[in-house]
């Protein structure tokens, strides 16, 4: 790091120690050749370089000491102080560092302190159930509540978006807090509560739908005849207590189509990429996102055939 008298600085670095050399030389050359004044004398330069690499400073610092103007030569001393290697430097950092990471607690360590709280989002369903002892999580169930209490109704519920950055703020809360209001004046657009519980499904490291059987889900899905009779053979291998909540619950939306304009194909365009998806991406993801959408309408208009009853 250069500073001038005039208060300006400049930051030099590389990992080369050669080239560090030569960048001292260098600088020490154009101010030997500078006026001698007390104050320029190398005896009273501390040179300090870091790491980086910028050649073009070093020759225009050159070239203008070649033929200092006046004004400029009181402004060209400098403070230097150098050290051809920082290995050392390095290596002590480098033993701090692993100090540090070896006395650092365990998540688990940090969770049972209650420094990391146990998250909802972003966690498998099950550890989320057997963490509050339910075959539905609590996030879940207060999000249906609140949409059938004032969403029902609402025009494009589910299709419209809610202000990103608030639903990430209800994310937060859910991740840290153990009790949520969405009765709450901040959670008054109920947009922001579909935003939540899609972005919940989403963010699942397993969707809704097992990755087992996204293929087979396809390939049933190319004859709709035999595809609700195969997704029935079938409802025993998902989370049936969350299915069962959760597309009956969505049914309801689609019995007030008249109101909300939300059928069940709209519905199924909304959550046919949030509840399946593979597990690797490949290049038919329009093809994939065509079927998602399709298995998911057919999911809700043969929910009866499927789950057997529309009681929960």
């Amino acid at each position: 790091q250069i500073t001038t008298v005039s208060g300006n600085e400049f930051l030099l670095q590389s990992d080369i120690d050669f080239l560090i050399l030569d960048w001292f030389h260098a600088i020490k050359n154009a101010i030997d050749r500078l006026p001698k004044e007390r104050s320029c004398t190398p005896r009273n330069l501390e040179f300090k370089l870091r790491r980086s690499s910028s050649i073009e400073l070093l020759n225009s610092l050159d070239t203008e000491s070649k033929e200092p103007k006046p004004e400029h030569r009181k402004s060209l001393i400098f403070r230097l102080n150098y050290s051809a290697s920082d290995t050392n430097d390095r290596s002590r950092v480098k033993s701090r560092l692993k100090k540090f990471i070896s006395r650092r607690p365990s998540l688990k360590t940090l969770q049972e302190k209650g420094i990391i709280k146990d998250q909802i989002f972003g966690s498998h369903l099950h550890l989320v159930c057997e963490h509050e002892k339910s075959t539905v999580p609590q996030f879940v169930r207060l999000c249906i509540t609140a949409v059938e209490k004032r969403g029902l109704d609402v025009d494009g519920i589910y299709r419209v978006s809610g202000n990103l950055a608030t639903i990430q703020k209800l994310r937060f809360v859910v991740n840290q807090e153990e009790k949520l209001n969405l009765d709450d004046s901040q959670w008054e657009d109920i947009h922001v509560v579909t935003g939540a519980l899609k972005m919940f499904f989403r963010e699942l490291p397993e969707p809704l739908f097992p990755y087992c059987f996204f293929e087979q889900f396809v390939e049933a899905i190319k004859s709709v005849k035999s595809a609700s009779m195969y997704f029935k053979c079938n409802s025993d291998s998902f989370d049936v207590p969350l299915f069962n909540q959760f597309f009956l619950f969505v049914n309801r939306i689609a019995a007030k189509e008249s109101v909300n304009l939300m059928s069940t194909q709209s519905l199924g365009i909304v959550f046919g990429p949030t509840l399946l998806r593979p597990e690797k991406e490949t290049g038919n993801m329009a093809v994939h996102m065509l079927y998602q959408n399709q298995i998911v309408e057919l999911m809700l208009s043969e929910y009866s055939k499927i789950f057997g009853s529309e009681e929960d």
